[in-house]
């Protein structure tokens, strides 16, 4: 599947039309309601629970080291959940397969270095800069021909850098935390080594419920009060322009939405057999990141962590429902923000970091085959040292830097694979 696709790619960028359109017949609510099953349900909750729980993580850890304000940072979280919970729905629906939209994680970290110097003013205008370019780019139809041309196994092999640390965090939680690691380790060995049993009660479900019981039982549930109320108020946040802040933000925040996070989204979707409309992608990224910038939100993605576990399981034609799941709950989550960071910060880091972690497995694993199992073994390998080196010159992440070290040491020493890439499948 992942060579087809690869050899493939040049003759559908070159017929297919520069705006994607979606499939027809849309479906109807009937049509939602029966391929919505167990499996894709689980994989749609806990799309939305791994998206809440570390990633939003680093955005109260960038916002209350930039002196951000509880209601800044509600805001905020708000914007990245609602807004792109909407779009993921939408997006989902629209083209029958998982589009999971969030917000960059590695945009979030740059915007983090920046706080300290400019005001938060500042960093907004530089956001709704960020969206003209992305939006601009899309609106160009650019982004697909320079995806294409990505080799698919030195992709994967950054992807597989970026996973290997919730893998890692797996490995960790068991010696540091054993008392909620093992039993949720436990519960989902067992479930997915007994088919049955695994039919009725999703390995990543029952880790979840085991975990949750194990939490509670050893009385590491412990929530504080915040300060906020349990209902989201958007505080709108008049952009102010800045040269500063557009120079230093706005190029890092453009490349991890383009190559980096939108990268790592289309590899994942195109790895688990899906056809990711990428122009229609960047333009919606470049809109709704327009929309969230005004509540203080970073720049709107197609992420590639929780689009792997959206598509971990189940049958392909009926992925797209674990997509609408997961936005649905984005929006409520969104709209129940700092009730929601309230109850996040009660439990245990290893709860988050063990979930996280047996969700990714399967994901992991297929990017590592993908990335050395064929063509640019190298290129591959190097791009994944640097994005495990986590190296960021120029304040752009070490994700961005291993595919241009990796697609530059395979132009220099795997030319005989570029060759292979570009010749017809069955040629």
């Amino acid at each position: 599947m992942t060579t087809t696709a690869t050899e493939g790619r040049h003759e559908d960028v070159a017929s297919a039309p520069r705006f994607e359109r979606p499939l027809r017949p849309l479906p109807g609510l009937r049509r939602v309601a029966r391929d919505a099953n167990g499996t894709t349900i689980t994989n749609g909750v806990i799309g939305l629970v791994f998206s809440a729980t570390g990633p939003i993580a680093v955005i109260l850890t960038v916002g209350v080291q930039g002196g951000l304000s509880a209601e800044q940072l509600a805001s905020w979280i708000f914007g990245v959940f609602f807004l792109n919970g909407l779009l993921t729905v939408l997006a989902s629906w629209l083209y029958r397969q998982p589009l999971a939209f969030f917000w960059t994680i590695p945009g979030t970290v740059v915007v983090g270095g920046s706080l300290d110097h400019l005001a938060w003013a500042e960093v907004v205008g530089a956001f709704v800069v960020t969206a003209a370019l992305v939006l601009a780019i899309g609106l160009t139809g650019w982004v697909r021909p320079v995806m294409a041309a990505l080799p698919m196994p030195i992709v994967m092999a950054m992807v597989a850098a970026v996973f290997l640390r919730f893998g890692l965090d797996l490995i960790t939680s068991l010696g540091v935390d054993p008392a909620v690691a093992v039993p949720m380790v436990a519960a989902f060995l067992l479930s997915s080594s007994l088919p049955a049993l695994g039919r009725r009660i999703p390995p990543i479900l029952g880790a979840l419920v085991v975990g949750a019981v194990a939490v509670a039982v050893a009385g590491r549930f412990t929530p504080v009060d915040s300060g906020t109320g349990w209902f989201a108020q958007p505080v709108f946040q008049l952009p102010v322009w800045s040269w500063q802040a557009v120079v230093e933000l706005v190029v890092p925040l453009a490349v991890t939405v383009l190559v980096v996070q939108n990268g790592q989204g289309v590899a994942v979707l195109r790895q688990a057999g899906h056809t990711p409309p990428i122009n229609i992608a960047t333009v919606w990224c470049g809109l709704t990141s327009a929309v969230a910038a005004l509540v203080g939100a970073v720049s709107t993605c197609l992420t590639g962590p929780t689009n792997a576990l959206l598509t971990a399981s189940g049958e392909r034609r009926s992925q797209y429902t674990a997509g609408i799941v997961c936005g649905l709950l984005a929006m409520m989550t969104g709209l129940l923000a700092p009730a929601f960071v309230r109850l996040l910060l009660a439990t245990p880091e290893s709860f988050v970091a063990v979930l996280g972690g047996l969700a990714m497995l399967r994901a992991l694993q297929s990017a590592f085959v993908t990335a050395f199992r064929t063509h640019f073994t190298l290129g591959a390998l190097v791009a994944f040292l640097v994005t495990v080196s986590d190296v960021t010159p120029l304040n752009i992440s070490a994700a961005f830097w291993g595919l241009v070290a990796g697609v530059a040491v395979s132009a220099l020493l795997e030319r005989g694979d570029f060759a292979e890439a570009r010749r017809p499948a069955g040629a």
